[in-house]
C-alpha cells in the first residue's frame, strides 16, 4: 500500500453524494493498493477461472454520518484486474471504473517464510508497469491514530452512480497487521492510466509505504443512499 498526500481540490469532484472527504491530520490521501484475490466467491458461489487473480487500485477516503455514527469508507478512482468479465460486470452493475489488463506478480521470501519483496505488474501501451517494494520489518499492530490505522481502518465502500446518487456497501475483515516497506517504487504510464490531475502526486515518492497481512474479506450487498 503506497500512500500519497494530494490536494483536496483533486478529489472533491469525485466525492460521491452523501459523503464527505476524509482526511488525516488535515491532509487528503490517495493510496495505490496491490493485492491478490484468493478463493473468490460471488454470492457464495465460486466462479470457474475467476477465483484467484491480481488487482491494483487507486483509492481515496470519505466518510458518511449514518444517523448514529460516522461510517469511514473508500472510493475507488480506478481498478485494474486481469479478467475482462470482472471488469465488465463491475462497470455495468456497480459503475466502478475497472479496466482489464494483462497482469502478473512475484514475491520473494526470507528463510523464515515471510515475504521479503513483492512486485505487481500490468501491461499498458506495450510496456510493463509495476508497483514494488521490500519489506523492512516484522508485522505489527497499527498504532492508534497513525497514518497506517487511518489507511486500513475503513470498512465501507462508496460508488457514485450515473444518476448522481451513491451506492454504499459494507466491507468486513479483521483488523490487519502491517509491516514497513522500503525501496517502494511505482513505475507507471500515468498519462495512459489516470486523469492528469493525479500525475503530480503519483510522480512523487510515497509519503508512506507498508505491507498489510490480508485476510478473508466479505463485501455485502450495496444499497442506494
Amino acid at each position: 500500500m503506497l500512500n500519497y498526500p494530494v490536494e483536496r481540490e483533486v478529489l472533491e469532484p469525485l466525492v460521491p453524494a452523501g459523503t464527505t472527504l476524509d482526511t488525516y491530520k488535515g491532509k487528503a490521501y490517495v493510496s495505490l493498493v496491490a493485492f491478490l484475490f484468493l478463493k473468490t466467491r460471488l454470492l457464495g458461489v465460486p466462479v470457474p477461472f475467476h477465483q484467484d487473480f491480481e488487482e491494483v487500485n487507486l483509492r481515496f477516503y470519505v466518510r458518511r454520518f449514518s444517523g448514529d455514527d460516522w461510517r469511514r469508507g473508500v472510493v475507488f478512482v480506478k481498478e485494474i484486474v486481469p479478467k475482462p468479465a470482472i471488469a465488465f460486470i463491475a462497470r455495468a452493475v456497480y459503475n466502478e471504473n475497472y479496466v482489464a489488463l494483462p497482469m502478473r506478480h512475484s514475491l520473494q521470501q526470507s528463510d523464515d517464510g515471510s515475504v521479503s519483496q513483492l512486485e505487481y505488474s500490468w501491461e499498458l501501451n506495450n510496456r510493463w508497469n509495476s508497483l514494488r517494494g521490500s519489506v523492512a520489518g516484522p508485522m505489527r499492530e497499527t498504532a492508534p491514530a497513525s497514518l497506517e490505522e487511518f489507511i486500513t481502518e475503513h470498512y465501507w465502500g462508496y460508488a457514485a452512480q450515473k444518476d448522481g446518487c451513491c451506492v454504499e456497501y459494507q466491507v468486513e475483515h479483521p483488523r490487519w497487521k502491517v509491516a514497513p516497506v522500503s525501496e517502494a517504487k511505482f513505475d507507471c504510464d500515468l498519462k495512459g492510466l489516470y486523469d492528469p490531475a493525479f500525475a503530480s502526486a503519483l510522480s512523487q515518492a510515497p509519503s508512506s509505504a507498508f505491507l498489510a497481512e490480508g485476510s478473508p474479506v466479505t463485501v455485502f450487498k450495496g444499497v442506494r443512499i
